[in-house]
């Protein structure tokens, strides 16, 4: 194999392993972001508001 092709190889492998990192980050955040939500929707006892902070 050439030394060239050999770098483009592992260049493509490292951004294809760092768009997943970036992914599961995003997904991580939004899936917080959704259980506070919730969380903050769920706390409200009935007929009172829930506090926002």
């Amino acid at each position: 194999m050439h030394p060239e092709m050999t770098l483009a190889l592992a260049n493509d492998r490292r951004r294809d392993l760092i768009a997943e990192a970036d992914q599961e980050r995003l997904l991580t955040s939004a899936r917080l972001t959704r259980l506070a939500r919730r969380a903050r929707k769920a706390s409200a006892v009935r007929g009172h508001p829930a506090t926002q902070y």
